[in-house]
């Protein structure tokens, strides 16, 4: 992790508006990687992007939105994919590119704040996030979409792997299929080509928790043109 000095020093946030989840907490995402594993650190890939992957539901450029310590991201670039893996958790990320040294497997991970995607200057064929969407609240969620439009190429994909309503003790923000079907709308350039039950696993789900694994098209916006 670098050092800093001057006014951010004292500032967990590193000068980011802090999101609803560390508000509630009090703590930035990178203490959840201080004292061993997070929760949804389980040392290999989600079965759901594995699936994903060995149908070729991946290509071009891909970005993991929410990188943690990469797994993802690892398992789609070890297919000879362009992955770049992004987080705000510098812990995470340090983890990450050890992993992609020791494993010799050719990954970008990067810091980079969700709601402000557009500021790294790149775009994306592919994008991935397993397990952030569900940890914004309501009020949240608007922002986190445009910033995902704003780098996800016209007729590009992204998935997402999200807590469900479906059960008790899954998350924080566990969401019913029509919120998450709401979130992309095809006013901004979205088309919702699947909302699937699936399954996410965690540190304290034995069996994995109840999920959605959403494919969302970016398409030509029905109420003008987008970015």
């Amino acid at each position: 992790m670098s050092e800093r000095s001057g006014p951010l020093a004292d500032d967990p946030f590193t000068g980011r508006q802090p999101t609803s989840h560390e508000r509630m907490t009090g703590r930035p995402w990178d203490a959840s990687y201080h004292e061993g594993p997070a929760p949804w650190d389980v040392g290999r890939p989600q079965p759901a992007i594995v699936r994903v992957a060995s149908e070729g539901g991946f290509a071009g450029a891909v970005l993991d939105a929410g990188c943690g310590t990469g797994e993802n991201a690892l398992h789609v670039a070890s297919l000879g994919l362009q992955v770049l893996g992004v987080d705000v958790a510098e812990t995470a990320l340090a983890i990450a590119r050890k992993k992609a040294h020791d494993r010799r497997i050719e990954v970008e991970f990067a810091l980079a704040d969700a709601f402000q995607l557009d500021r790294m200057g790149r775009r994306f064929d592919t994008v991935l996030d397993c397990g952030l969407f569900h940890t914004f609240d309501a009020a949240e969620r608007p922002r986190y979409v445009a910033s995902v439009a704003s780098v996800t190429e016209h007729g590009g994909t992204v998935y997402v792997l999200c807590f469900s309503d479906a059960g008790p003790d899954t998350g924080p923000h566990p969401l019913s299929r029509e919120e998450l079907r709401a979130a992309f709308d095809p006013g901004d350039g979205w088309k919702v080509a699947a909302i699937e039950s699936d399954r996410i696993e965690t540190r304290f789900h034995d069996n994995g928790a109840p999920a959605w694994f959403a494919t969302i098209e970016r398409i030509q916006p029905t109420g003008g043109s987008a970015r």
